[in-house]
């Protein structure tokens, strides 16, 4: 399993925490590669763009509070990405909505971050018939327009 991992120059340093702490999952990161400003919105398409053509299996976006990554990420067709703040997100966007992407913001500990990742991770997408049809009515919508 490949995961795509992107930061703004907010979650530079918690990405690169990430990658080490994390060091069994397979990370790609697309970027930035610095601590100076940068726009989250090029990273966030990138990403977009590797997860939506199975490039990536999944993605991973930090930016200062992870409203604009997700914002930016669910931009791109086939992206549904959820900015998730606990463990209960995570299940919950995985679960019902088959979440591709998950984004938070750079002020949460590596602790939370890494169990974030995992249960993300870790969770299958539930395929019970009312979470497949509204996916599918996710994805039909985005074909038609």
């Amino acid at each position: 399993m490949k995961i795509g991992i992107i930061s703004d120059h907010h979650g530079y340093e918690l990405k690169n925490k990430i990658k080490k702490e994390l060091s069994n999952v397979d990370f790609v990161d697309l970027g930035t590669n610095k601590k100076g400003n940068v726009d989250y919105t090029d990273y966030a398409f990138k990403l977009g763009e590797k997860v939506s053509t199975k490039q990536l299996d999944y993605g991973i976006a930090i930016c200062g509070s992870g409203i604009g990554m997700s914002i930016a990420c669910n931009k791109v067709k086939g992206i549904r990405c959820a900015r998730v703040t606990s463990i209960k997100d995570v299940r919950a966007t995985r679960n019902d909505n088959d979440a591709n992407i998950i984004a938070f913001g750079s002020n949460i500990s590596i602790k939370r971050a890494k169990r974030l990742i995992e249960e993300f991770i870790n969770t299958p997408f539930s395929k019970e018939e009312r979470h497949n049809r509204r996916v599918n009515k996710i994805k039909e919508y985005e074909l038609n327009n």
